[in-house]
């Protein structure tokens, strides 16, 4: 699969830097989707919680 920053003949290879950078861009806007969520579904967040526990309570190692 080809990336889609790159001319579909460059070889698609990226530094771990990058990796790490684009991941950690990643996972900041999900935490900001999570909050933004919660503030405007409040009452389905904390059901989502919830649930989330009950795996976590249930789950085996």
């Amino acid at each position: 699969m080809p990336d889609r920053n790159q001319p579909s003949g460059a070889p698609a290879q990226e530094s771990d830097a990058d990796r790490r950078r684009r991941r950690a861009q990643f996972l900041r806007e999900l935490n900001e989707a999570k909050e933004l969520r919660e503030r405007v579904q409040p009452r389905r967040a904390r059901a989502a919680r919830m649930r989330q526990q009950m795996r976590m309570r249930t789950f085996r190692w």
